[in-house]
C-alpha cells in the first residue's frame, strides 16, 4: 500500500519531499545489474552510474508524481527547464550533504592533455546502502506479517546477563551474574541462621565455592555466513533479470543481521570464471558480465573466510541459476564448458562440498532454475551438508532466504 507523507508546502520543491523517497523511486536505478528491461524506466542509462545519468533519473522520479504532494506538483509543472536543472542539482547537493552518495569528479593525468570530457562519476555510499537494506528487508517482512526479531536462540542455557528465572552452581569461566537468594540459601541451609546472626550484631558469612549460584539465561548462538552470489551471465538471459533480486536479498540478509543478530558475521562473495570478495557496499556497482559458472572456486573462497570465523555455526548462502561449467586448474587456467554437465567440473565441485562437510559447515542453496539436471545435483549437494535446497523464483527468493534464516535460529552447531 502506498504511504503519502504530507507536509506544509514552503515554496522550497527540493525539500518538500525526503530523500529516504527519492532513494526508493531511484532504487531500481542504482542497483541495476545490466539487464535490459524494455519496461524499466531507467532502461536507457544501462545501469552506468555518471552523475549526467543521476540527473536523468532524478528527473524521471521527479515527473512520475511519486515523490510531491498535488500542490508541489502543480509547482513542479511550472518549471522551466532551466528551473528544473537548478532543482536537481540542489536535490543532488541534499543527497550528497546527508551522505547517500559521494560524487567522484573526473581525473586528470599529470603531463597529459585533457579535453574537459570526462564523466563525473557518483557512488552510492555505506548509509545509502544501509538505507536500501533496511527498505528491502521491510518489503521481505511485509508478506510474512509481523516478526519479532531477535538473536539466535537454542534450547540450551548457560550463564549470562538476560536471565530467565533459573540459576546453577558456579563453574570456572561462567559470567558472574550473581543469584545472591540462591547464594545465601546455601549459606545457610550449611551453616545454619543462628550462625549468621548474634543478637544485633551482624558477623561475616562464611560463603563457600560450592555456595555460589548464578543465573541462566538463554544460550544464544552466533552464526558467520557467507553469501555466495552467482553473477555469471544467465542470471540476466532468457528474459529475466534474476540478479537484482539477488542484490536486495543480500542487502536485506545485511541489514538483519547487522541490526538484529550484532554477535553474527556475514560476507559477500561472487563466482563468475573465479571467486572474489567484496565488500556489501561495493554491490550495487556490480553487473553480470558474460562469466561462465566457477562454483567450486567460489566454495574455496568461502571455506577460507569461514575458517577464520570462530561461531558457533557456519553456513554458505548459495544463490545460483545455472549448472557449475568451470574449473581452475592446478596450472591457474580456467577449464569452461557450458554443455551438460560436465563430469570433471561435478566431481570436482562435489569434492570441494565434501571438504565444506568436513569443516562442519552448512550450504543452504537457492535455485532459480527448474532444469531437473540442475535439481538433482542441488539436492545432492544439500544433502552432503545437512543443508536444504530451493527451487524458487527471483520474485520469491528473498520470502524463502528470509524464513530459511530465521528458522535457524534454534539450530547450535556443537
Amino acid at each position: 500500500m502506498k504511504r503519502i507523507r504530507y507536509t506544509k508546502f514552503t515554496g522550497d520543491l527540493a525539500s518538500s519531499f525526503g530523500l529516504e523517497d527519492l532513494m526508493q523511486a531511484l532504487s531500481e536505478f542504482l542497483l541495476d545489474s545490466g539487464f535490459q528491461d524494455p519496461m524499466s524506466r531507467f532502461q536507457e542509462f544501462d545501469g552506468d552510474q555518471t552523475l549526467d545519468n543521476l540527473r536523468e533519473a532524478i528527473k524521471q522520479a521527479l515527473e512520475s508524481g511519486e515523490l510531491f504532494d498535488e500542490e508541489a506538483q502543480e509547482k513542479f509543472n511550472e518549471l522551466s527547464a532551466d528551473q528544473v536543472e537548478e532543482l536537481v542539482d540542489q536535490i543532488i547537493q541534499k543527497m550528497q550533504e546527508q551522505n547517500f552518495i559521494n560524487a567522484e569528479m573526473p581525473e586528470q593525468v599529470k603531463g597529459q592533455q585533457g579535453d574537459g570530457d570526462g564523466e563525473a562519476r557518483f557512488e552510492v555510499t555505506d548509509k545509502g546502502m544501509d538505507f536500501l537494506g533496511y527498505k528491502a528487508l521491510r518489503e521481505l517482512l511485509g508478506p510474512l506479517g509481523k516478526s519479532n526479531l531477535g538473536r539466535h536462540d537454542t534450547r540450551h542455557e548457560a550463564s549470562g546477563v538476560e536471565t530467565n528465572g533459573s540459576s546453577k552452581l558456579y563453574e570456572f569461566g561462567d559470567t558472574l551474574n550473581l543469584d545472591i537468594t540462591a547464594t545465601l540459601s546455601s549459606v545457610f541451609a550449611r551453616e545454619g541462621l543462628a550462625t549468621a546472626i548474634e543478637g544485633e550484631e551482624r558477623v561475616p558469612l562464611n560463603i563457600e565455592y560450592s555456595d555460589i549460584h548464578v543465573h541462566q539465561s538463554d544460550y544464544q548462538s552466533s552464526c558467520a555466513t557467507v553469501v555466495l552470489l552467482d553473477c555469471s551471465h544467465s542470471m540476466i538471459l532468457y528474459g529475466e533479470d534474476r540478479f537484482t533480486p539477488a542484490k536486495r536479498v543480500a542487502m536485506a540478509l545485511s541489514h538483519l543481521i547487522r541490526t538484529q543478530f550484532p554477535g553474527d558475521t556475514l560476507n559477500l562473495v561472487l563466482f563468475h570464471d573465479t571467486a572474489e570478495e567484496i565488500p556489501i557496499s561495493q554491490l550495487p556497482r556490480v553487473k553480470v558480465g558474460p562469466h561462465y559458472t566457477n562454483t567450486r572456486d567460489g566454495l574455496r573462497l568461502a571455506q577460507r573466510i569461514l575458517s577464520k570465523q570462530n561461531k558457533d555455526m557456519k553456513q554458505i548462502v548459495m544463490i545460483t541459476d545455472g549448472k557449475p561449467s568451470a574449473l581452475t586448474l592446478p596450472d591457474g587456467r580456467i577449464y569452461k564448458n557450458a554443455f551438460g554437465l560436465d563430469p570433471l567440473v561435478i566431481a570436482e565441485t562435489l569434492e570441494e562440498v565434501s571438504r565444506c562437510k568436513r569443516s562442519n559447515i552448512m550450504i543452504n542453496t537457492f535455485m532459480l532454475a527448474q532444469d531437473f539436471a540442475l535439481m538433482q545435483f542441488v539436492q545432492k549437494v544439500s544433502a552432503m551438508c545437512r543443508g536444504k535446497a530451493y527451487f524458487t523464483s527471483p520474485a520469491n527468493l528473498g520470502n524463502y532466504l528470509l524464513m530459511d534464516f530465521m528458522s535457524r535460529r534454534m539450530k547450535t552447531v556443537h
